[in-house]
């Protein structure tokens, strides 16, 4: 589904990421791990599309397609979901309103007609049911005085309702306490399946206790060091990252 091959990337002319190489397949949870600094973000950004993020060397292929030249809103009209750390607030536009205009784009570029409205709030009201969203949450501005479970939670809403080939989560654990960790990671395995796949991004194991990975990759100096599976995370997060560091400038 994803493939990435010697990826080098920078940001105002500074190279963070140093040489990538990753393969993600159908039905696959991947966990990306690292200390601070270590391109994470930048990884994920890369692959979404970000514009600021200059792609210097090396290839991303999605879905069999080089997509290193597609901006990131193509990207996501082909199946690319990216949640973010910091949520951006839209006042005035409620959730509901920007998931009608989000899921209609989508057809848009692929060439079908606007989802008709009884459809749309059939798949609203099933999305939201899932992920035990009440409806009130729904006619609220977006993201505009949302806890940061609130924001969490509205964005694996947002990922149910475009039910993306890819889904990359980045660090989707920041700042939030175990119930509300709890429900997102819920979602996201609720949403899981045979067609798509998760790429989650974060500092920290706990996460992983509620979406357990299929491969754990450590990301270190802007490269994958190492991979694993499951107890990688945990080593990682009983001995800290400086045996990763240890091992890599051995």
């Amino acid at each position: 589904m994803l493939k990435i091959d010697n990826l080098h990337a920078s940001v105002e002319d500074k190279a963070i990421l140093r040489g990538i190489n990753l393969e993600v397949k159908a039905g696959e949870v991947h966990a990306i791990m690292g200390p601070n600094g270590s391109g994470k973000s930048t990884l994920a950004s890369v692959v979404a599309g970000k514009e600021e993020y200059e792609v210097t060397q090396g290839q991303i292929e999605f879905l069999g397609e080089d997509i290193n030249e597609l901006a990131a809103e193509e990207r996501a009209h082909k199946g690319v979901f990216l949640s973010f750390q910091y949520p951006v607030e839209i006042p005035g536009v409620s959730v509901t309103n920007f998931m009608k205009t989000a899921i209609n784009e989508t057809r848009k570029a692929k060439g079908l007609e606007e989802m008709p409205a009884k459809d749309m709030l059939k798949l609203i009201r099933e999305k939201s049911e899932l992920l035990e969203i009440d409806r009130k949450f729904l006619s609220r501005s977006l993201n505009e005085g949302f806890s940061g479970g609130e924001k969490k939670r509205n964005e694996i809403f947002q990922m149910a309702m475009l039910e993306p080939k890819l889904a990359i989560l980045d660090e989707t654990d920041s700042g939030l306490d175990i119930d509300a960790l709890r429900i997102v990671a819920n979602g996201v395995n609720k949403l899981k399946s045979k067609d798509n796949a998760v790429v989650v991004i974060t500092h920290y194991q706990r996460l992983l206790d509620y979406i357990v990975p299929d491969f754990v990759h450590v990301l270190y100096n802007g490269r994958i060091v190492k991979s694993g599976g499951k107890e990688l995370a945990h080593e990682l997060e009983e001995k800290g990252y400086d045996w990763i560091k240890e091992e890599v400038n051995a």
